[in-house]
């Protein structure tokens, strides 16, 4: 590595002076110059961002000082699961909102919780579960924070409840000034339309007020069925069925053309697992191993398919909403990302355009040899509420899950393919989803998401010097 190279340390911090000095990473010069010690990196393991500072709010008005007092730009993170540097902005300050954690009231009778931004939807369950309440929506997997949920509009397997901004019934907001205002469907809608899906354009969610749920047993209900009949299956046997609270279809490789319709109901049987939630810190090595076996050995798809997937389904399961609604994305990690990482990508197709899209997927994963380990198929009734929808219309979600090496030339080809799957999806009238890695062109992002324009113009009401920004919208916004 030489001064020369943009990767050495001393040349990035040069380019951070020059750039910060230019203007380009915000209103003022950057105070604090970046380093090894503040990088803001996500689950992957790619596309880590260098910024200047990393701050670590414990209070709200900790977070409004910030704002106040930082001269350039501003990121917000919780988790960091977001995959493409959508959490921090180079050269900028990062707001790391965990510490943000806290409880701030609760009505069981009404069903309405009142959060900090930076609590995990596993905190809040450990609140929820001895009140016999649950989580109305939110993601497969308990480790995200509730205001990045809110801030990406996450949503889960839960039938017709859409995204998790349906849900939201309030926020409150630090905007550019250092104000903090409240935010919902009548005061300040325009704000709470933007920041629901927002991707921190507009402000920072420092709290959120959330519909609840009732804790109830379920049960797993698996059927096979065929790319043509699956709308069909899901009109009559999910949707069609009151009994209904989570469903999501399985597209195995290599063909991606016999979806397995995982359904959990209500039910009144007995627990097959007593626990009221995943144990937190648990083990997964036996899931790990089976992960790189399906993905590296000779024949794992079809030893996917025909062994491990149809064992994993077998045993019948009656458990409780927050025991399935608590599970730890620790079982979906690898041992190590030194060669290789594992990553998600998402495309919205309107109902109309399912078998059709389905099919030209598998054959570009197939043409690109995708290390595919499944294509997670979910469904959400229109989004009428963001201001940024990744839902203009009824939609199935179809969410591939794959594995990539972690080298330029590697993610060069992920680049092109994921390319290729946005211009179909383009074709088929629906839309990609935005917290992944940011390989779209702008033209694509321009086509998907129109409504960005309005966004603009609303972010250059309430942020006129562009302060909120990070690596997603320096590229599209």
């Amino acid at each position: 590595m030489t001064p020369s190279d943009p990767s050495c340390p001393a040349r990035r911090r040069v380019l951070v002076q020059a750039l910060a000095a230019a203007g380009v990473l915000g209103a003022a010069p950057m105070p604090v110059l970046a380093s090894a010690e503040a990088r803001v990196g996500n689950v992957t393991g790619l596309y880590t961002v260098e910024v200047a500072r990393i701050d670590v709010p414990g209070h709200v008005d900790d977070v409004a000082a910030a704002v106040r007092g930082w001269p350039g730009r501003i990121a917000v993170g919780g988790g960091r699961f977001s995959m493409g540097g959508q959490v921090a902005v180079a050269g900028g300050l990062h707001l790391d909102l965990r510490r943000l954690n806290r409880l701030v009231w609760i009505r069981p009778e009404d069903k309405v919780v009142r959060v900090q931004a930076g609590m995990r939807w596993r905190d809040l369950q450990d609140v929820l579960d001895p009140l016999g309440l649950a989580v109305r929506t939110m993601q497969s997997y308990a480790n995200f924070t509730v205001g990045g949920s809110v801030s990406v509009n996450a949503h889960g397997r839960y039938v017709d409840h859409g995204p998790v901004g349906n849900t939201v019934r309030a926020l409150r907001l630090v905007l550019a000034d250092g104000s903090v205002v409240e935010a919902d469907r009548t005061q300040q809608a325009e704000l709470f339309r933007a920041a629901i899906g927002g991707y921190g354009a507009v402000g920072v969610i420092v709290e959120v007020e959330l519909d609840l749920a009732d804790n109830v047993p379920i049960e797993r209900v698996v059927a096979e069925t065929t790319l043509a009949g699956y709308p069909a299956h899901f009109d009559q046997a999910v949707r069609g069925d009151p009994a209904s609270v989570l469903h999501n279809a399985d597209l195995l490789p290599p063909a991606f053309d016999r979806p397995v319709s995982v359904t959990w109901r209500r039910t009144g049987r007995p627990l097959t697992e007593t626990a009221r939630l995943v144990p937190r810190g648990a083990s997964y090595g036996l899931e790990q191993n089976v992960l790189w076996a399906v993905t590296e050995l000779p024949g794992g798809p079809k030893l996917r398919r025909s062994v491990i997937h149809p064992m994993l389904l077998a045993k019948p399961v009656v458990q409780w909403l927050n025991h399935e609604a608590s599970l730890d994305v620790a079982e979906l990690e690898p041992r190590t990302r030194l060669m290789s990482t594992y990553v998600l990508q998402e495309y919205f197709v309107p109902r109309r355009h399912f078998e059709s899209f389905a099919r030209g997927m598998g054959e570009v994963l197939r043409q690109q040899r995708v290390e595919a380990v499944n294509v997670s198929v979910r469904h959400s009734p229109a989004d009428t509420l963001s201001l940024l929808p990744w839902a203009r219309e009824e939609v199935f979600s179809f969410v591939l899950y794959h594995k990539q090496r972690t080298w330029a030339a590697a993610r060069d080809v992920v680049a092109q393919w994921t390319r290729e799957l946005i211009d179909l999806v383009l074709a088929h009238d629906g839309r990609y989803y935005l917290p992944y890695q940011l390989h779209a062109t702008r033209a694509q992002f321009d086509r998907a998401y129109p409504e960005a324009v309005a966004l603009r113009t609303l972010k250059a009401v309430v942020d006129p010097q562009g302060k909120f920004c990070n690596e997603l919208w320096a590229r599209y916004l």
